[in-house]
């Protein structure tokens, strides 16, 4: 059989190529050719029309929306998360196999409830396994795969803008290159802090109208984005921007159930639809909601900033052990976008604390793989080699190849050495303004030695951690095949 497959993640980093390349050694072992289109962060990497027009199904391995999704619309298809693709390949081709058989495919409910075409949000994953938590409902499902949209197309602005304003306060003066005007009186602080926080202006907009557009295809965009506007102009932050972009999706997806006159049709997407849903969440963001979620976004503020080192530690701790639970998956993204949400406020150390604790895990079984060779196979080996740089990168993803051979020992010694180093990161009030990037952006960091001394102590306990319970349960089958010698012993 002849496969086409998209793999998409919210920020296109690791996921997405894991995916790609878990279906393509699966269909390489039961005879399959498939042809993978990559929609990550640097891009698609397009399968042309020769392969779509050979192909019998379509898998899509996605988290966020599908660029181009109509190009497949003949195909039977399957849909499921990248966690799902990256550690139970084999499911997912058993199920692409049944649908061509079946000749249907595995529609999302939500695909048609979004009204979309193409290019449309990616429906809500099936349950799977692995770092992509089983059993979520269609609608939890839809509004995640919404905010993952939003997310991945806000995550440069932060990035860029981060970056930019950590290089304005290295070069220039903390108070001066606030306050000072680069058109009137140039530097290099001026210049870096006014273009940084321009993109840091974009945060709102960007998050708030590609939520909405996940939600109602380009009409949404426009009302989306003035929503992230008006939050915000009265304060409401990102929470705001959530808010709004939600509303946008919802105002557009209502407007498209109106039954307009035929004559009015063409106009429908660029007129009437911007205009009223723009009237429409641009009222209830000024009259409803931009005051409490500006009182409540101030309110989580004014606690981070103020929190004693007992709670920052907890907090780090907590956030820890959700970036190791499922190494990319929901759980891991929600700790991530807290602290890139926060950033964007302005509050740096949970970010810090966020990528030292997803760093720790590749980097703790890189060690292990090195201190006690015997415990892993050929296999897990190599891949610790690869888990070094991928650590070091803040690639969390570096893990999954051992937590899903042995979950039930790897997972919770990755949590230990998550929870340690996202402690120690807030204890030793730690700062980052770039929400990615690994040892490349340390040079960005603030109390950047202590920073690295809590990376370091939670990658040699993730190590330790590992290395205890896979000697214990060394142990224990030692035990048993002892047993069972001196049973057929007893036996003969």
């Amino acid at each position: 059989m002849k496969f086409v497959a998209v793999t998409a993640c919210p920020t296109g980093i690791a996921h997405t190529y894991m995916a790609a390349e878990a279906l393509e050694e699966e269909a390489k072992k039961r005879g399959h050719e498939i042809a993978v289109e990559t929609q990550g962060s640097a891009g698609s990497e397009k399968v042309n029309d020769s392969q779509i027009s050979g192909a019998v199904g379509v898998i899509y391995a996605v988290d966020t929306n599908v660029d181009g999704r109509e190009r497949f619309s003949h195909l039977p298809s399957v849909e499921v998360t990248p966690g799902e693709a990256i550690n139970h390949a084999a499911r997912v081709l058993d199920r692409a196999e049944k649908a061509v058989e079946e000749g249907v495919s595995e529609e999302p409910a939500e695909t048609a409830a979004s009204g979309r075409g193409g290019g449309g949000a990616a429906a809500a994953a099936t349950g799977g396994g692995g770092g992509d938590g089983p059993g979520r409902s269609s609608k939890t499902g839809m509004v995640r795969q919404w905010l993952m949209t939003g997310v991945s197309y806000m995550l440069p602005f932060v990035t860029a803008g981060g970056i930019l304003i950590a290089l304005a306060f290295l070069v220039g003066d903390t108070v001066e290159v606030v306050n000072e005007d680069v058109y009137e009186q140039f530097s290099f602080g001026a210049l870096f802090f006014k273009i940084g926080s321009t993109a840091f202006q974009m945060i709102g907009p960007i998050l708030g109208g590609f939520i909405a557009y996940a939600m109602a295809d380009r009409p949404g965009i426009a009302p989306g984005i003035v929503a992230g506007l008006l939050a915000n102009d009265n304060g409401a932050g990102f929470l705001g921007a959530i808010i709004g972009g939600l509303l946008a999706g919802a105002v557009v997806l209502g407007l498209k159930r109106v039954p307009f006159p035929a004559s009015l049709r063409s106009l429908l997407p660029v007129l009437f639809y911007p205009l009223i849903a723009t009237f429409v969440v641009g009222t209830i963001m000024i009259l409803v909601v931009g005051e409490p979620i500006a009182a409540a976004t101030d309110a989580l503020t004014s606690w981070l900033e103020g929190m004693g080192t007992a709670n920052a530690i907890v907090l780090g701790v907590i956030l820890g052990l959700m970036m190791a639970f499922d190494m990319g998956g929901p759980v891991n993204k929600v700790a991530y976008f807290f602290g890139v949400g926060l950033v964007a406020e302005s509050v740096y150390a949970p970010m810090a604390a966020v990528m030292a604790a997803g760093m720790t895990p590749p980097l703790g079984l890189a060690l292990a793989t090195v201190v006690r060779k015997r415990l892993f196979n050929v296999q897990e080996q190599e891949a610790g080699k690869a888990a070094w740089v991928m650590g070091a990168s803040f690639i969390t993803e570096g893990a999954i190849p051992f937590a899903a051979a042995d979950p039930i020992r790897v997972i919770p010694a990755l949590m230990a050495g998550s929870a340690v180093a996202g402690g120690l990161s807030m204890a030793f009030d730690a700062t980052l303004q770039a929400p990615h990037g690994g040892i490349f952006v340390f040079p960005l960091v603030g109390n950047p030695f202590l920073y690295v001394l809590a990376i370091a102590i939670g990658t040699v306990v993730t190590a330790v951690s590992v290395i205890l319970l896979k000697e214990f349960r060394s142990a224990q089958d030692e035990t048993a095949d002892t047993t069972d010698e001196t049973t057929e012993a007893a036996r003969a």
